[in-house]
């Protein structure tokens, strides 16, 4: 019963802090560490986080829905960026930040100080997507952020590894790692792919023979990221990575149209309370975490000669610094590279200011996964002796993810405020050239249906006169798609209008049907039955 009442003070916590959150205007993921200390200070009892635990539990389905939902043309657009943030910078960061903290710890091993600046050294999609829920980041900038943050992950554990490897060992060698590092990253995105395409194809076959049953379809899509993770885990492939192709699979699963709308609209519903809860519970977590590493921390720095507990804020103060000081200089480079192989293609230069560096260097905020990670640490070395400055490696570990949100909280609006960006690419023609296709498709769709239903039928006209009516509304869309840009414009804009219009006759039907369904004017099941039908309406004109 104690484990059932924390998961249940757990997601009151993520409950209350959506509310606080918007009461202080403080960022959303800062609350709910906070909410999270005070738990592990109250009489609740508390998690004893085990890592594994952890990772299956949380970062499968999350990892599964960024990968699912990004703009995948963003990603292929920008992939050159993104391997060198995602590849280039973890390994920048792990060489420079290791030698860093080896030389400001000299209590700490050097394998060691490599494996804490390894697990520092990946940036966050969930850290990542909660910031920019509060702060408007540019989609572009937020795209590449996000696809460096589901690639790096891997890239940083495995060096981790190593290093804890060369740690219990003594040796250590790049051969080794290199065709390591590959199996673990290849391994793992090839898994993620045939499991949601094996699972695809058997789907789609029950539901040709047998029909489609929405809530099978739902709970299928939750079990897809975990069959994914933990099938690579089993082959010692990455199993993030795993979770991460899983998804971008089934972005292109869903461009096949074989699910039905009612399935996509409840999934949806369902996956979005689960982004919520989880992203939730793991910065509460973090926070009911802090009380006990701290405790450890603060035992374990008089290894280092100094016996004032406040110098481990000055250790996290140092190694944040570095890590945005090697964000920065790599960001810098990787840009000016771009902008080489730009004008040798003959493409005009923008200029690009450094407030927009400085903006996707503290972007690069650490998270879950970095906190997951350390925890990882062996509790002993292969000889039964102590596994050394372990404590202390994650109180720095966790210090870093505070200050990393921290800082791009408060840093990222100051530098993103009235900064002039390169205009997003929007085509306008061709978006009106796609509706104006698919209206042609579905006129033609709906003669043919009216042929078919009216053959030989005695009411033939009736149904003449319902098609025309059907197609009245994809004629308008043609007539305005079809025009001058200046009567295309004019068009839109009636178009907001008329959305305006009807969704203040929508909500206004809404409210009537409440009100008769209370005075028992209407049975409770009809009533339910429309009003959902009017929110799927208003859904389309608001979403």
């Amino acid at each position: 019963m104690d484990s059932v009442a924390t998961i249940l003070f757990l997601l009151l916590a993520v409950v209350i802090s959506s509310s606080l959150a918007r009461l202080t205007t403080l960022p959303l993921p800062l609350v709910q560490i906070a909410l999270g200390a005070l738990v592990a200070l109250s009489v609740v009892p508390t998690v004893e986080l085990e890592p594994q635990l952890f990772f299956v539990l949380f970062l499968p389905p999350l990892l599964f829905l960024d990968g699912w939902r990004i703009p995948k043309e963003d990603i292929v657009r920008d992939r050159a960026v993104v391997l060198e943030l995602a590849l280039g910078l973890v390994l920048f960061t792990v060489v420079g930040v290791g030698f860093l903290v080896s030389w400001l710890i000299p209590a700490m091993p050097l394998p060691v100080a490599f494996a804490l600046a390894a697990v520092v050294s990946p940036t966050d999609p969930i850290a990542v997507s909660a910031i920019a829920a509060r702060v408007p980041i540019p989609k572009r900038l937020m795209h590449i952020l996000e696809g460096e943050s589901l690639l790096n992950d891997a890239s940083g554990l495995v060096c981790m590894r190593f290093a804890v490897a060369a740690m219990l060992t003594g040796t250590f060698s790049i051969q080794a790692a290199f065709v390591t590092f590959l199996w673990v990253a290849l391994g793992g995105v090839a898994i993620g792919i045939c499991v949601t395409w094996a699972i695809s194809k058997g789907k789609q076959w029950v539901t040709t023979h047998l029909g489609e049953d929405t809530s099978s379809q739902i709970l299928i899509s939750l079990l897809i990221p975990f069959g994914a993770y933990l099938l690579a885990e089993h082959f010692h492939c990455s199993g993030i990575l795993a979770a991460v192709a899983a998804g971008m699979t089934m972005s292109l699963v869903e461009e096949t149209g074989q699910a039905l709308a009612v399935t996509r609209v409840r999934r949806a519903a369902v996956w979005d309370m689960v982004q919520f809860a989880a992203n939730g519970v793991i910065f509460v977590l973090l926070g009911e975490q802090m009380p006990g590493i701290l405790a450890g921390a603060v035992e374990t720095v008089k290894l280092t000669g100094h016996h004032e507990p406040w110098w481990l804020a000055i250790y996290v103060l140092v190694i944040s610094g570095a890590l945005a000081a090697l964000r920065f200089a790599w960001v810098w480079i990787s840009l000016k590279l771009t902008l080489f192989r730009a004008k040798q293609k003959g493409q005009p230069l923008r200029t690009v200011s450094w407030r927009l560096i400085a903006a996707m260097s503290l972007a690069g905020v650490r998270g879950a996964i970095t906190l997951a990670g350390v925890l990882t640490l062996p509790l002993a070395l292969a000889d039964g002796s102590a596994f050394p400055a372990r404590d202390l490696a994650i109180f720095l570990a966790a210090g870093v993810i505070f200050v990393s949100l921290v800082a791009a909280s408060i840093g990222l609006p100051s530098l993103l405020r009235n900064l002039e960006l390169p205009p997003e690419a929007f085509d306008q023609v061709q978006v009106d050239r796609a509706r104006a296709s698919a209206a042609e498709t579905a006129i033609k769709a709906i003669e043919r249906t009216q042929h078919a239903m009216s053959s030989g039928r005695s009411d033939a006209d009736l149904y003449a006169d319902a098609s025309a009516r059907v197609m009245e509304l994809y004629r308008r869309r043609l007539d305005g798609r079809l025009q001058s840009p200046e009567a295309a414009s004019l068009g839109r804009s009636i178009e907001a209008i008329e959305r305006k219009l009807r969704v203040a006759g929508l909500r206004a039907e809404r409210t009537e049907l409440y009100r008769l369904s209370r005075n028992r004017e209407l049975d409770g099941e009809t009533a339910r039955k429309f009003i959902r039908e009017i929110d799927l309406l208003e859904a389309r004109y608001t979403g």
